[in-house]
């Protein structure tokens, strides 16, 4: 089973709000490359401004990377409890005899941190992260989902992927893996509905009952 982080596990930027680093990377993108200034401070997603650092070059997008890593780290110190039900989800996969991976577009740094801080790490297998210096193959591309089965020992037909957004739902269509979309606000049931989720829960509560129940 692979578990999305930021939603289903917990709310990255809960105690450091998303806008404020974007503000920052911002800052430091301007820094480096001025001509991306203007398209820098039109987001408050500091996941868009990673992704426009590559416009300026390895360097740049170096840079970027690691003030984004570090402040995720950071904001998972102070982001609180896990989302209810999470917690109960990946012990019910793991109790199930499963294998259980978190597959994320966040750093690989901040989701052990937090999984550490919370005392999950002996539940997850395995930890795929942000991609280093290739935002090109974070979700919606399926290379973290195929890195996870291949680090599980298994094959992507064979894997479930819990996420909160589209591109959860679109990198599990073109990995051939099944998606279960966690509809965590009231707008997401349609929206990850119709990007093609097998499955749609609206809390994760639902996936450790379902994991609990005699498999057929």
């Amino acid at each position: 089973m692979l578990f999305d982080f930021d939603g289903p596990i917990c709310h990255v930027f809960r105690g450091v709000p998303a806008p404020g680093v974007a503000r920052e990377l911002s800052d430091l993108l301007t820094e480096l490359a001025p001509e991306l200034e203007r398209q820098a401070r039109a987001t408050d997603d500091p996941m868009e401004v990673h992704q426009l650092s590559v416009q300026a070059g390895k360097s740049v997008l170096a840079a970027v990377e690691a003030a984004l890593t570090a402040a995720e780290v950071r904001a998972v110190a102070v982001a609180g409890l896990p989302t209810e039900g999470a917690v109960e989800a990946m012990k019910a996969a793991c109790e199930s005899g499963r294998r259980v991976a978190v597959v994320s577009n966040n750093s690989a740094e901040c989701v052990r941190a937090y999984l550490s801080s919370n005392g999950l790490l002996g539940v997850v297998d395995e930890v795929v992260g942000r991609p280093v210096l290739r935002p090109d193959l974070m979700k919606p591309s399926p290379h973290p989902l195929l890195e996870a089965a291949a680090l599980l020992g298994s094959t992507p037909e064979r894997t479930v992927l819990i996420g909160d957004s589209v591109s959860d739902i679109e990198a599990a269509r073109a990995a051939a893996a099944t998606s279960i979309g966690f509809a965590n606000k009231p707008a997401k049931e349609a929206t990850l509905d119709e990007a093609g989720a097998d499955a749609i829960v609206l809390d994760m509560s639902a996936i450790a009952r379902a994991l609990a129940e005699p498999r057929p």
